[in-house]
């Protein structure tokens, strides 16, 4: 069932996903008898129950809604689901359709005038600030979000009128960002990551410049300066971005209010100068992203006053450059940074905010795959800090691979400054240190800490 409008009732495998969870809540705003499962109980998945949706942790086919006509439902599933999962496997027998969350992002946003933004890292912030433009605009947009906006309280933005504008992450995860045919695209990185699918950085490269090549004809595609694409596979119109130079677009007399930690600047666009552009959200790496999400929002109609309040009033994503708690003496900063790359332009985004305080980061790696692909990378990236804790990395899908754990980062490290640590040590370690700046940071379960971070930092202000 390729069209989106006969669809009732969709069923959700790993539903707690922050990707499904939008997907879900689409569904179920537009009408739809949406439910689902998933392994454990999340904020989302109670967030998504309080919104009445119906979701399960018990993998059971007896919890599959009965009485919906399979000619009307479809089901949508994860590609981390393990082979074996009973209810998936019920669905591969059963006269229902049947697909991958990317293919029913496509379905939906194909149907728009999509803006893509693609890259190895910096997609989430991106994304959302483009969203938070456009939301100035008269047109306005929708958007599916990698994670929750503080804006929209939400990782699903529904338009307030009928525009023709929607945002939604080009995910390069198993080539999920194939299914998307936008009219604008961005791409901010293309770094050799999922090397578990792609075998080499050169597959990578591949699927990227197969993605550009969908961009519509009449479309426009924005790339990061310094990214090595062959954009003759497009047809779109090109421009580039950078934080500071002679890109189509980027930054001019950049300064940062050391009271504040915010940055102000001119913007430079084909069109002319924006002046006097606020961000009042800290880290110099996002307003290199905040320039790529401006070239977006500008080639989508948007106003330079519409650009500026959108600017101005972004207030960030959950895990983004996070800062969960400040004083005079103590900073706390949650971050999802899992990648070598994302990791650098963190912390060294925060060093620049923070040049005279010691910066302490507790990492926890993601995936087996990636610790073992780029563990010199990582020890490359975490020896910028002053005192580095590694604790036991996050499987996420992955089965254990011999030989490999933090440990393999830990060694190839060259900060003394150093440790090793289970996660329930953590927080005696950080009692009995000066904690100037702390920051946790990975895509895995590591979030579950930041509560107990700041409870300890605020003991310690008393």
């Amino acid at each position: 069932m390729d069209n989106i409008q006969k669809i009732k009732n969709v069923y959700f495998l790993g539903i707690g996903g922050i990707g499904m969870s939008a997907l879900a809540r689409f569904f179920k705003f537009s009408g739809r008898n949406v439910a689902g499962y998933d392994r454990t109980p999340t904020a989302l998945t109670d967030a998504l129950q309080k919104e009445g949706i119906d979701v399960h942790f018990d993998d059971d086919i007896r919890n599959i809604p009965s009485k919906w006509n399979p000619a009307e439902t479809i089901a949508v599933y994860t590609p981390a689901l393990p082979d074996e999962h009973q209810e998936l496997n019920w669905f591969k027998s059963q006269p229902i359709g049947l697909f991958k969350r990317a293919k029913v992002l496509g379905m939906i946003c194909n149907e728009h005038k999509g803006i893509a933004v693609a890259g190895t890292h910096g997609k989430t912030t991106t994304s959302t600030i483009v969203t938070n433009i456009l939301s100035k605009t008269e047109q306005g947009c929708g958007a599916f979000l990698g994670g929750i906006s503080k804006n929209f309280r939400s990782n699903l933005v529904l338009p307030e009128n009928d525009s023709p504008w929607i945002v939604a992450e080009a995910d390069e995860f198993d080539r999920s960002f194939l299914h998307l045919k936008p009219q604008l695209a961005l791409v901010t990185s293309v770094d050799a990551d999922h090397l578990d699918i792609y075998g080499e950085k050169e597959k990578i490269v591949e699927s990227f410049e197969k993605f550009i090549s969908q961009i519509r004809p009449n479309g426009s595609l924005v790339v990061k300066e310094g990214v090595e694409l062959d954009t003759s596979k497009t047809a779109a119109k090109v421009y580039t971005y950078s934080l500071k130079g002679k890109t189509d677009f980027a930054t001019m007399n950049i300064q940062l209010n050391t009271d504040s930690g915010f940055y102000t600047f001119d913007l430079k666009t084909p069109g002319g100068i924006i002046t006097n552009c606020k961000m009042n959200y800290p880290g110099l790496v996002n307003v290199e992203n905040t320039v790529g999400a401006s070239a977006l929002a500008w080639l989508a109609g948007a106003s330079a006053n519409a650009i500026k309040a959108g600017i101005e009033d972004y207030e960030g994503v959950a895990r983004r450059f996070d800062i969960r708690y400040r004083s005079e003496q103590k900073i706390y900063i949650d971050d999802y940074a899992h990648h070598p790359e994302e990791l650098k332009a963190f912390i060294s985004s925060v060093k620049a905010l923070f040049p005279d305080k010691k910066v302490t980061g507790i990492f926890q790696p993601h995936l087996y795959s990636r610790t073992k692909d780029f563990s010199a990378e990582f020890a490359h990236s975490l020896d910028l800090l002053d005192k580095a804790i590694l604790i036991p990395l996050y499987p996420a899908r992955e089965e254990p691979i011999p030989g490999v754990s933090s440990a393999i980062i830990y060694k190839q490290m060259k900060l003394e400054n150093r440790m090793l640590a289970e996660r329930e040590e953590v927080l005696k370690i950080l009692k009995s240190d000066r904690n100037e700046v702390v920051l946790t940071m990975g895509a895995g379960d590591i979030d579950r800490m930041v509560e107990s971070v700041i409870e300890l930092l605020e003991s310690k202000e008393k």
